[in-house]
C-alpha cells in the first residue's frame, strides 16, 4: 500500500475514532442516533404486508408484492408476517446468514404450513409463504437443537478493514472448523464505512459455511448516518443458544449509549444464571497501553465493567486492537482478537488470526487462537 492511501485511511479513523476520545457532542450524540436507530431494525411496511421481527432479530433487507429478504443477527428468531389486503398473498421468505439446516415452522395464523426449504448456499434459504387476507402468519426460524445444551463451538473474528481482498482466505480456514456453529464480529468490517464496502463483505461471507453475527466499530461510521444497520440490523443486542447467552454493544464511539444501558440490565440479568458472553469493539480499558484503544471516560469504563462483574458474565470479547491479547477486566476472562486483517502491530509476531471458543451451561471450557498465517502485510 503506498504512502498516500495509507494516510487516508488513518486519516479516516481519526476522523471517526480519534475526535471521540476527545469525548466531543457529536461523537456521544451519535452513539444515541445508533441507539434509535436500533428499535428501528426488524420493522418494515409496503405493498400491503408487513414485516416485524421480534426483539429486531434480522435486517429487513427488501419487501415488495412477492418477497421479503431478511438477514439474519442471531441463531433463531421470531417474525411475523401481515397482508392488509383483502386476498391471500404468495410471497417469497428469503433469508440470508441463517444456521445451516435451520427450520422454519408456522406458531399462529390461518395459512398453509410454509413450502420445503430451498438452499441456495449453506447460509442462504427460501421458502414460499401463503398469507391470509386481512391476517397474518406467525413464525420461529432456528436449528432443531437451538434447546440443546450440549457444548458447542463459536468463533471470533473482527477488524478485516483494509484485508477484504484477502478474506476469502479467513473464510476458507474458518470453514475447516467443522465444530464452530457461528462467527461473532466485534466491529471494523470494513475500511471507510461504506454502503458498497458493507454490500462487499457481506458477499464474501456467502461463502462461509456458518452465519456471521456482528456489531459495529469505528470504521463503520464513515457514512452519516452509517448504512450498518439497513445491512447487518442492530448494534445492540442479546440472544441465547443452547443455553448460552450472548450479548453484542456498540462501543464504536468509545462509549455506550445510556439507553443501551437501560437495555443491558435486562440482558445481564437474564444472563445471570446463564453462561454470558459480552462482546463489543472497542474495549473499557486498552491493556496494551499503545493505541489509545479504549472508553473515553474511564469512570464509564469502570461503571460498564462494575455492572458485567456483578451480573457474572463469564467472557468479555473485543476487537480494535489490531493483535491477540488475553487478559482479564474486572475478573472476568477477556480476549481481544483483532486479527481480521487490518494494520498490525508491527512487531509482535502475531499475523492474521480468529479466536475459537468451546462453552456450554457449565461456563468456558476452552479457548484457542488460530493463526492463518504471520507475516501478513496489509
Amino acid at each position: 500500500m503506498d504512502a498516500e492511501s495509507n494516510l487516508r485511511r488513518r486519516g479516516v479513523w481519526l476522523a471517526a475514532l480519534g475526535l471521540c476520545a476527545l469525548v466531543t457532542s457529536s461523537c456521544l450524540r451519535a452513539a444515541e442516533e445508533r441507539a434509535e436507530r436500533d428499535r428501528e431494525v426488524g420493522h418494515a411496511r409496503g405493498d400491503g404486508l408487513s414485516v416485524d421481527v421480534k426483539h429486531g432479530h434480522a435486517a429487513i433487507l427488501g419487501l415488495d408484492a412477492q418477497r421479503a429478504f431478511l438477514w439474519g443477527s442471531v441463531p433463531a428468531f421470531e417474525l411475523s408476517i401481515g397482508n392488509s389486503t383483502g386476498s391471500v398473498r404468495s410471497i417469497e421468505l428469503l433469508v440470508h446468514n441463517v444456521m445451516p439446516a435451520a427450520e422454519l415452522r408456522q406458531t399462529s395464523g390461518t395459512s398453509s404450513a410454509p413450502s420445503a426449504p430451498e438452499w441456495l448456499a449453506p447460509t442462504r434459504v427460501q421458502w414460499q409463504l401463503q398469507i391470509p387476507a386481512h391476517g397474518s402468519v406467525e413464525l420461529a426460524l432456528g436449528p432443531a437443537d437451538f434447546a440443546d445444551r450440549d457444548p458447542f463451538e463459536f468463533a471470533l473474528l473482527s477488524d478485516v478493514q483494509e484485508a477484504i481482498g484477502g478474506f476469502h482466505e479467513m473464510v476458507d480456514r474458518v470453514n475447516e472448523e467443522t465444530d464452530v456453529r457461528f462467527v461473532l464480529g466485534a466491529g471494523d468490517l470494513i475500511s471507510e464505512g461504506t454502503k458498497g464496502e458493507l454490500e462487499r463483505f457481506q458477499a464474501e461471507l456467502s461463502r462461509m459455511d456458518v452465519p456471521y453475527y456482528a456489531t459495529l466499530g469505528n470504521h463503520e461510521l464513515g457514512e452519516e448516518p452509517p448504512p450498518y444497520h439497513d445491512l447487518f440490523g442492530r448494534g445492540n443486542y442479546s440472544f441465547s443458544f443452547r443455553g448460552v447467552r450472548f450479548t453484542m454493544l456498540d462501543s464504536a464511539s468509545a462509549t455506550i449509549d445510556p439507553l443501551v444501558y437501560e437495555w443491558l440490565g435486562d440482558w445481564l440479568d437474564a444472563g445471570r444464571a446463564q453462561t454470558h458472553v459480552v462482546a463489543m469493539h472497542i474495549p473499557p480499558f486498552d491493556p496494551s497501553g499503545t493505541r489509545h484503544g479504549a472508553f473515553a471516560s474511564k469512570n464509564e469504563a469502570a461503571k460498564l465493567l462494575n455492572q458485567l462483574a456483578l451480573h457474572h458474565v463469564d467472557l468479555t470479547l473485543y476487537g480494535h486492537i489490531h493483535t491477540y491479547i488475553h487478559f482479564e477486566n474486572a475478573g472476568i476472562d477477556a480476549h481481544i482478537a483483532g486479527g481480521g486483517g487490518a494494520i498490525p502491530n508491527r512487531g509482535d509476531g502475531v499475523g492474521r488470526h480468529y479466536l475459537v471458543v468451546t462453552l456450554g451451561t457449565s461456563g468456558v471450557r476452552e479457548t484457542r487462537l488460530v493463526e492463518v498465517d504471520s507475516d501478513w502485510d496489509f
